[in-house]
C-alpha cells in the first residue's frame, strides 16, 4: 500500500529520520532521504555532520584537491606475502659481513626500485589523467561500500567519504586511517581470500573499528585509480596504513597480498605500536595549543571586561564632571539672575525715590500719621496726606533700605491688603479709609 508516493517502508524511513533529526517539515524529510536513495544512516550521519559544522561529505566538490601524503618506504613498515617482516623486508639485518652486504644491497636495489616506480607512476598519471577524470569521488565510493556489503556482509565499518575528507578527518581527529584499495579485474583468488577471510574476521573487525578509520573504494572506479596511483600500489589486496607525523600525514605501513587474520592484526599492531608516539605527541601538542588559546581567550576577555570597567569608569567621571559643570552653570546663572534682580531694585529704588512725595509739617491740615512695622521688628512713622495714594506709600517703604525687596501692607484688624507688587495703587488713602494715626504691617512675600 502506497501513500503520497511512498511505500510503507520509505515513510516509515521518513517518520525514523524527522524524528532523530526533529526537522519539523516532512516534505524535507523526505527529500533528504530520496537525495541519499533512501539509505536513513547515510542521510542521518550527513544531518549530523552539517550540525557539528563539518562539511558534508555529499557536498564537497570533485575536483576537490586530496591532501598529499608522504609516500617513503623508509619510514614505513612494508609487508607483503613474500616479505611477511618489519620495516623494508621488517628482517633484522642478518648477522656476519656476507649477510649484512647482501642486506646492505637489498636495501639499496628497494630504494632504486621505489624511485623508479614513483617516477614511472607520476608520467603515468600524466598521460592516463585525461581518460580516469573523477567526476564522482563520493558516488565512487558509496558504490564501492554497496557491492563490497552485498558481496561480503561482514566486514569492519567503511568511511563513508572521499579519500580527501578522509585524510581530513583523520588528522583532525588524530586517528589512523587505513586505506584498503580493491580488485576484482583479475579475479584474484588472493582478494577473495583477504576479503571473505582475513578482513571479515571478528577480531579484526573489532580492532580496526576501535582504533583507526577504513577508508577503501575499487580501483576500477576513477576515485580509486587515482588513489591507488598517490600511495604506489603495485599488488592487491593492499592496505596501507596512514598517521600523522612531524605535522605531516605519511604512509606508515604498507601491506600487500593475502594473510591471515591473526598476521593482519600483528601487522597493524606492530605499525600502531611504532607510531602511536607520534599520534601522542601531536594530541599533546594539541592539548597545549588548545590550552594556551583557552588561556589567551581568557586574558583577551579579562582585558576586555578591564577595559569595559575602565570605559565605565570613564563614563561615570565624564557625567560627574558634565553634572558638577551643569550645576555651576545653574549656580552661575541663579547668582547672576539674583544680581540683576537687585540691581533693578536698586535702580527701582532710585528711580521711584524721586516720586515719593514731601512729608507734610506737623499738624498740616489733612495729614495723618502712619506707623509701619517691618518684617525686621523695626519701626518706621511717617506723616502722609489724606489725598496722598497708596501706591505713593508703597513706594515709600520700597524706597526704604530696611525694606524687603517683595512685599504686601496689611492693616492688624481686620486684616485686609491694602496694596502688594500687583495691585494698582491708585486709591487715596482717605478712599481706602486710612485716618488720623494708622498701624500698617509690612509683610515679606519671599520669607
Amino acid at each position: 500500500m502506497e501513500q503520497d508516493g511512498l511505500t510503507n517502508e520509505q515513510t516509515e524511513k521518513v517518520l525514523q529520520f524527522q524524528d532523530l533529526t526533529g526537522i519539523e517539515d516532512i516534505n524535507v524529510c523526505r527529500d533528504v532521504l530520496i537525495r541519499h536513495q533512501w539509505d536513513l544512516e547515510i542521510a542521518i550521519q550527513e544531518q549530523l555532520n552539517i550540525r557539528e559544522g563539518r562539511p558534508s561529505m555529499y557536498a564537497a566538490s570533485a575536483d576537490a584537491r586530496v591532501p598529499q601524503v608522504v609516500n617513503d618506504r623508509f619510514l614505513q613498515h612494508v609487508f607483503s606475502a613474500h616479505m611477511p617482516g618489519g620495516r623494508g623486508s621488517n628482517d633484522s639485518p642478518p648477522s656476519g659481513i656476507t649477510g649484512f652486504l647482501g642486506y646492505l644491497v637489498n636495501c639499496v636495489f628497494q630504494f632504486c626500485y621505489s624511485t623508479l616506480s614513483s617516477l614511472v607512476t607520476t608520467l603515468l598519471n600524466i598521460f592516463r589523467s585525461s581518460e580516469r577524470i573523477v567526476t564522482d569521488p563520493l558516488g565512487d565510493v558509496m558504490n564501492f561500500i554497496q557491492s563490497y556489503s552485498e558481496k561480503y556482509p561482514q566486514h569492519p565499518v567503511f568511511y563513508q567519504g572521499t579519500y580527501a575528507q578522509a585524510l581530513s578527518d583523520a588528522k583532525r581527529e588524530l586517528r589512523f586511517l587505513l586505506v584498503y584499495l580493491h580488485s576484482d579485474a583479475s579475479k584474484n583468488a588472493d582478494v577473495h581470500s583477504f576479503c571473505s577471510q582475513t578482513l571479515s574476521d571478528s577480531s579484526v573487525v573489532e580492532y580496526i573499528n576501535r582504533n583507526m578509520l577504513l577508508w577503501g573504494c575499487d580501483i576500477s572506479s576513477p576515485e580509486g585509480y587515482r588513489v591507488s596511483h598517490s600511495i604506489n600500489a603495485r599488488a592487491y589486496p593492499i592496505m596501507v596504513l596512514i598517521g600523522l607525523r612531524a605535522n605531516k600525514m605519511i604512509i606508515m605501513g604498507r601491506m600487500e597480498g593475502d594473510c591471515t587474520p591473526e598476521e593482519l592484526l600483528r601487522r597493524l599492531r606492530m605499525v600502531v605500536t611504532d607510531n602511536e608516539v607520534w599520534l601522542s605527541q601531536a594530541r599533546s601538542e594539541r592539548l597545549e595549543s588548545n590550552l594556551r588559546q583557552s588561556l589567551r581567550q581568557q586574558q583577551d576577555e579579562a582585558y576586555e571586561e578591564s577595559l569595559r570597567a575602565d570605559e565605565e569608569k570613564e563614563r561615570r567621571k565624564r557625567q560627574e564632571r558634565e553634572e558638577l559643570m551643569r550645576i555651576q552653570r545653574e549656580e552661575e546663572e541663579r547668582i547672576r539672575a539674583e544680581q540683576e534682580k537687585k540691581d533693578e531694585i536698586a535702580r527701582l529704588k532710585v528711580e521711584l525715590a524721586s516720586r515719593v512725595p514731601s512729608e507734610p509739617p506737623h499738624g498740616a491740615p489733612n495729614a495723618i500719621s502712619v506707623v509701619f512695622k517691618l518684617p525686621s521688628g523695626a519701626r518706621i512713622e511717617r506723616r502722609f496726606l489724606t489725598t496722598d495714594s497708596l501706591q505713593d506709600v508703597y513706594n515709600y517703604i520700597f524706597c526704604h533700605p530696611a525694606s524687603p525687596d517683595t512685599f504686601e501692607i496689611t492693616t492688624n484688624f481686620p486684616k485686609r491688603v491694602l496694596h502688594s507688587n500687583d495691585s494698582t495703587g491708585s486709591r487715596t488713602l482717605i478712599e481706602v479709609g486710612l485716618k488720623h494715626r494708622e498701624v500698617l504691617f509690612v509683610n515679606d512675600l519671599d520669607a
